[in-house]
């Protein structure tokens, strides 16, 4: 980097930028006031970078380019080989091809996200070869759409990555860190330059102007500018040419940054004024746009910019022409009248191509809207929209709202733009205050629409009114009132009114199937297999095939409607885990791919169980951690719910107490005062488990709303009714036998029912406690032997090693003390193995007590069981042992367990030789 000028003092977190940022993700904003140095600090550390070897992707963002679409994008793109952008899925592509403008609307849908994603990508494969800085001059005025893939980049990059910007503000008044994140959270640093002294200002303006001023002129210029080196510049020029330097120390300067500017472009001809404003009014101000802008030839146009370049204000880039500061670019624009303002527009909308740009050039040409500007904003949102950048389209819809075209369907344009670009607070403004009167359509398309945004929010009772009378609006048109079938189940379903959801999901698909759209039939198909399944009918197989058969991955539906989702979950719901993990991590891929975050965390969360019920608990933490950093990433409490929820749970499991209870804490005070759903208790479930896994039953049970036993239909699917084994284990222990009989009874009798492995095994392992509290003990160790049966079909091992817990308990009460010494050494080493410490440390106070020290002593063996003992060495078997001694099978089998436990030994092998060694003695 080039020496700090005298009198600056250069901070640290500047110096050591490039080396941070060669490290680790590390991001610098470079902050001040206009015209205090920051692009002159900028520019020194991007030329530094490049000559370190990083990739710089740069941009410098003007005020005019601020509504621009993805302008600033690409700029940070235009220099990046094309064959980085040949390596990407064909969809991302297409996305950064619209972006650059090489592609038009022909072909797949692109979102905002599929760009992110995109853009994303392209830094990642840069950073293969080395680090990577991206550098932005005056984010401030950077576009929502370009700020939204920096941002969704920037949380994610990992590994040698910097994050180089200047943003105008007062030092410590900055917006961009309110954000701008990294995927460290104390990775990016704010650095404010501070004003130069007299005598770096005294150096600036003589390297700059040629000339040099007396000491008193310079101290009276830095009392004047406060040390601003643009402004100390400007007031220089203002000094007249032709005056001797000792004249001018009480020469009558500017005492306003504005009023300097204003002097400084007040002193050019009218035919230059006019020509400056045409380039401050354009967001990429071409030299071939300049000439038809101002009706001129090219060579006219060369020449005024070479006499402005020489006064100081405009610079030639190729063919690109910027101000040489900002500041001189908003003071022309302010400087002219409103009506040379509006010609000015007028004459630019016919000089660009770009839908965009000449829509707001032909709005801010008249001060009320027509039916030209109306028609040309409609277009440009439309098209602003098909390239991906929501928030740009919402600002046009807008733009022609604010001109007197306030109608209900721009309103609605808008809302939903607004809400797509993550806007959800503005889109719910716009829909809650449409005017009455408007056609039955429109309203159901509002209601609609408003109900998504207050789910989005988890207001489902507020959603479910609006919905209902959304159907009678929605009658004449079926694939609106599809739609509103569909959220008005998924509605129901998360208030706890399954039946009403499942008769509209049926009234959705019927609907569908009549209109014939496969695209439509997927998700209707898809969401009634998912509620009828989770409210305990069963898998429809032939409704789910159907439903993957018309799947349309283009046709955009909230990722709970369609069918590959719905196909994993109910692959992990019945037992196939790692086919469902396959298929998980292959939507995953997809979603990357389209930028989905909203639906990568859900599937971090469907993964977190996954991995739980397969006894992976180091990338369930993982998953868990994964949901709940993306739902932070993505803003507000309301979607923080489900994944705290997931990540108390896993914690309940790894026997992290304190983390365990701070999640569910939260979600618990999130969800206060709000309508009860299948999820609404997973908070108490999780803990349910936890106070169980520590033998605190009470406390167990009380950490559950148990209205759910009282519900007609009681859901028993591992997915809604997993902690189930623990209500039933607390109850017995707290002496509530007559309802833990019929939970029990319930998962046995669905098990059968619809042939679930986990509901079969656990609801005997629940039948062997519910007989051994009745007294019942060999029963009950029927009960979990058969529980143990139904667990070799299931890749559950922590669910196995809780029925081996529960089996070497009753054989301890049995006395079989060396076999359940063994079960439950199996099952110790089980929960040690999984990462489980609580319930290793029941298993192993379980094994204390029922371990037997070993005898060598055969006297200590009674005569029957000696003589068992010597027939079963010898050879004999069970059968001839029986007839030989007059007894029974079994009972020779119980003699022969005896003998095992006092001698400590496990098998006939052992009992030999232990025979052998006593003889020889």
């Amino acid at each position: 980097m080039p020496p700090a000028p005298r009198g600056s003092i250069v901070d640290p977190q500047v110096a050591g930028f490039l080396d941070a940022a060669a490290q680790r993700p590390t991001g610098l904003i470079i902050e001040g006031e206009a015209g205090i140095g920051k692009t002159t600090v900028w520019l020194a550390l991007v030329d530094q970078a490049a000559a370190d070897g990083f990739r710089v992707l740069s941009a410098r963002v003007g005020q005019a380019e601020s509504v621009m679409a993805f302008a600033a994008l690409a700029d940070l793109l235009a220099d990046v080989d094309p064959g980085v952008f040949a390596g990407l899925p064909p969809l991302q592509r297409l996305a950064l091809d619209r972006v650059l403008l090489r592609a038009g609307d022909d072909g797949p849908v692109t979102d905002h996200r599929v760009v992110a994603a995109a853009f994303l990508a392209v830094v990642h494969v840069l950073a293969q070869a080395g680090p990577v800085v991206v550098a932005i001059d005056d984010i401030q005025w950077m576009d929502a759409s370009s700020r939204a893939a920096v941002t969704f980049a920037a949380r994610r990059l990992q590994g040698r990555f910097g994050l180089l910007a200047t943003e105008r503000c007062h030092p410590g008044d900055g917006t961009t860190t309110t954000w701008l994140t990294l995927s460290r959270p104390d990775g990016i640093h704010r650095s404010a330059v501070r004003p130069l002294d007299s005598a770096a200002l005294h150096a600036l303006i003589s390297e700059r102007m040629g000339r040099t001023f007396s000491r008193p002129t310079v101290l009276r210029i830095t009392e004047i500018s406060g040390g601003n080196p643009f402004f100390a510049l400007e007031l220089a020029r203002a000094i007249g040419e032709g005056q001797h330097v000792a004249a001018v120390t009480d020469h009558a300067l500017p005492p306003t940054l504005t009023e300097v500017v204003r002097a400084h472009i007040g002193s050019l001809d009218d035919r230059m004024r006019e020509f400056l404003l045409s380039v401050a009014c354009l967001a990429d101000a071409r030299v071939d746009v300049l000439v038809d802008a101002n009706g001129t030839s090219r060579d006219e146009v060369i020449d005024l910019i070479e006499r402005a370049e020489a006064a100081g204000v405009l610079t030639l880039h190729g063919n690109k022409v910027r101000f040489t500061h900002p500041l001189l670019a908003s003071g022309v624009y302010a400087d002219a009248a409103s009506p040379a303002r509006r010609a000015m527009h007028r004459r630019l909308a016919s000089a660009v191509a770009l839908p965009e740009v000449r829509a707001r050039h032909l709005a801010l040409a008249s001060a009320t809207g027509t039916g030209e500007i109306f028609t040309a904003l409609d277009a440009a949102a439309d098209s602003a929209r098909s390239r991906g950048a929501p928030a740009a389209a919402a600002e046009l819809v807008d733009l022609a709202i604010g001109l007197g075209g306030d109608t209900a369907l721009r309103r609605l344009k808008s809302a939903e733009n607004h809400f797509l670009a993550g806007n959800v607070t503005r889109a719910g403004e716009l829909l809650a205050n449409m005017p009455p009167g408007e056609p039955e359509i429109v309203r159901a398309l509002v209601a609609s629409l408003l109900a998504t945004v207050l789910m989005y929010q988890n207001e489902h009772s507020d959603a479910v009114e609006l919905l209902r009378g959304a159907v009678d609006d929605a009658a004449g048109n079926v694939a609106v009132l599809i739609q509103v079938l569909l959220r008005l189940s998924f509605a129901l379903n998360n208030i706890g009114e399954p039946d009403d959801a499942r008769r509209h999901g049926r009234d959705a698909v019927k609907l569908a199937e009549e209109l014939g759209v496969p695209a439509i039939v997927s998700p209707a198909l898809a969401w009634s297999v998912y509620i009828d399944f989770q409210n305990g009918r069963g898998l429809d197989q032939r409704a789910l095939r159907r439903a993957l058969e018309c799947y349309d991955s283009a046709f955009d539906v909230p990722i709970i409607f369609r069918a590959p989702l719905v196909q994993a979950l109910t692959l992990s719901w019945t037992g196939r885990l790692q086919q469902a993990h396959e298929q998980f991590t292959e939507l995953r891929v997809v979603c990357a791919e389209r930028g989905a975050e909203s639906d990568m965390m859900a599937i971090a969360g469907f993964l977190a169980m996954n991995h739980i019920w397969r006894g992976r608990f180091a990338e369930a933490a993982a998953e868990a951690t994964d949901a709940v950093e993306r739902a932070e990433q993505l803003g507000g409490d309301d979607v923080l719910i489900i994944p705290l929820t997931v990540r108390a749970v896993v914690s309940s499991f790894l026997g992290h107490e304190d983390d365990a209870r701070t999640d569910a804490g939260r979600v618990v005070a999130a969800t206060r005062g709000r309508s009860a759903s299948h999820i609404a208790d997973w908070p108490g479930m999780a803990l349910c488990f936890l106070e169980g896994s520590l033998g605190r039953h009470r406390e167990a049970l009380a950490a559950l709303d148990m209205s759910f036993l009282d519900e007609p239909g009681l859901t028993t699917e591992i997915a809604y009714g997993w902690h189930l084994p623990d209500v039933i284990e607390a109850m017995v222990a707290v002496g509530r036998l007559d309802e833990a009989e019929r939970l029990t009874a319930a998962l046995e009798r669905n098990g059968v029912e619809h042939d679930r492995g986990w509901m079969r095994a656990v609801g005997a392992r629940c039948r062997a406690v519910v007989l051994a509290a009745a007294g019942q003990v060999a029963a009950a160790e029927e009960a979990a032997h058969r529980a143990l049966a139904e667990h070799d079909r299931l890749p559950m091992p922590f669910e196995r090693a809780r029925t081996q817990l529960v089996l070497g308990q009753l054989q301890r009460r049995l006395r079989q003390k060396q076999l359940a010494a063994t079960i439950l050494t199996e099952a110790l080493q089980t929960f040690e193995q999984l990462g489980t410490p609580l319930w290793a440390r029941r298993a192993r106070a379980e094994l204390a007590r029922a371990v037997v020290a070993p005898s060598d002593d055969l006297t200590a063996l009674t005569p029957s069981e000696r003589r068992v003992a010597e027939m079963a060495a010898s050879g004999a078997t069970n059968k001839n042992i029986a007839a030989e001694m007059f007894i029974s099978t079994k009972t020779v089998e119980h003699n022969l367990t005896r003998v095992y436990r006092k001698l400590g030994i496990t098998s006939r092998a052992e009992l030999g030789r232990r025979m052998d060694r006593q003889s020889a003695d």
